[in-house]
């Protein structure tokens, strides 16, 4: 079932967008994302396919030759993407979040020589936010960047970053060396290649596997001055305005893998049988169908609401953090759910609601903890 409310009726144009990517997602990413779980293949092998749908291209303005989606129909994409394969949701999303985040912030040079070539495979991304020391709280990152003649030079090391093996371009907080407290950080466009950048793949990921995850070493590496996001002093403001954005796409992930769980859940309850009837008609495994069925359209609606006032222009803290924390605690009840349902067939490999479980896991963990999301309500609610 897609995201879009029932009530909602979508041009044409973007429900042929949703439909085909759904379609694409069922017969071509569900047996690779299998795949990819079990260390065969990733996400990446498949980048120029992903750019031949458009899906890398999602978020650009249709003037720089992007598809200009809405930002409700990109967490539609999203979800339709997570119901089959969850790491191409998040390598899709996080790819978007940098171009939209160039595209707000970026001088000419960048929009000329960069977002224009956006869709390409070519053009991957990858952001580089959190530290080992480093994870909710952005403001105590330790690499640094030195301006030197002609632009910057940053040493540090940056963990969990999502595409950070095949990337070219890695958007980058950094503390500015010797800066007033005002001015503390910047946002720096690097590019792979340059002299000092190296990097080393995270292994043993309990989930999302197809999706690669890197360490990104900055060994004193050279960013021209045309490559600084925002103005010096900008870069905190530059990185968190877009994790509010980016949060209702994690939780727009975590809505397509409660869809994939609770699909699941149904089909085999109407085909194991035990004590002479399927399981669906015993009242424990009805009960859990029913309450998943609820959470998911709780979370359909809060995600919906969320993505609809950035469209408006209306950004909303409390909104998006509503979105992400409850979209992403009902995925992972959701597929335990589904989980005790199969029984011991569901704890085995082969089935598929064992991945989807362990899938799950980092949706209230990525793009701010549930523990940040409740404290981000609290303190929007008390400036009522």
């Amino acid at each position: 079932m897609s995201l879009v409310p029932g009530h909602i009726t979508l041009g044409d144009d973007e429900q042929t967008l949703i439909q085909a990517v759904g379609e694409f997602a069922r017969n071509e990413l569900l047996p690779l994302d299998r795949a990819w779980d079990r260390g065969e293949g990733c996400v990446d092998d498949i980048l120029p396919k992903l750019a031949e749908m458009g899906l890398m291209n999602l978020v650009v303005p249709t003037s720089e030759g992007g598809l200009g989606c809405a930002y409700h129909t990109y967490a539609a994409i999203i979800h339709e993407l997570a119901v089959s394969s969850p790491a191409t949701a998040v390598t899709i999303g996080v790819h978007s979040q940098v171009g939209d985040i160039l595209e707000r912030f970026a001088g000419k040079s960048i929009h000329a020589n960069v977002l224009t070539h956006w869709g390409s495979a070519e053009h991957f991304a990858a952001f580089c936010l959190s530290e080992a020391g480093s994870g909710s709280d952005a403001a105590s990152i330790k690499t640094t960047a030195v301006e030197v003649e002609g632009g910057f030079r940053i040493t540090g090391e940056k963990m969990w970053v999502s595409n950070g093996l095949s990337a070219r371009w890695f958007l980058t907080l950094c503390r500015l060396k010797d800066s007033p407290k005002g001015n503390r950080f910047c946002a720096l466009l690097a590019e792979r290649g340059a002299d000092g950048l190296t990097f080393d793949e995270i292994h043993g990921k309990m989930g999302i596997r197809g999706s690669r995850t890197a360490v990104v070493n900055f060994d004193n590496v050279f960013v021209p001055a045309d490559r600084l996001i925002g103005g010096k002093g900008q870069g905190l403001e530059v990185a968190l305005s877009s994790l509010g954005k980016s949060r209702v796409g994690i939780a727009a992930q975590a809505s397509g893998i409660a869809e994939a769980c609770l699909s699941e859940m149904v089909s085999y309850a109407r085909e194991r049988v035990q004590f002479g009837k399927t399981i669906g008609k015993f009242q424990a495994v009805s009960n859990m169908i029913a309450d998943s069925a609820v959470e998911l359209e709780a979370s359909k609606s809060l995600i919906w609401r969320a993505a609809a006032g950035i469209d408006r222009g209306e950004f909303d803290r409390r909104s998006t953090s509503m979105a992400k924390l409850y979209a992403s605690e009902a995925a992972n009840r959701i597929a335990y759910r589904a989980v005790q349902v199969h029984g011991g067939t569901g704890y085995v490999q082969e089935c598929r609601v064992e991945q989807l479980y362990r899938d799950a896991r980092i949706t209230s963990i990525y793009e701010g903890t549930s523990e940040v999301q409740r404290i981000v309500i609290a303190r929007e609610l008390e400036k009522v």
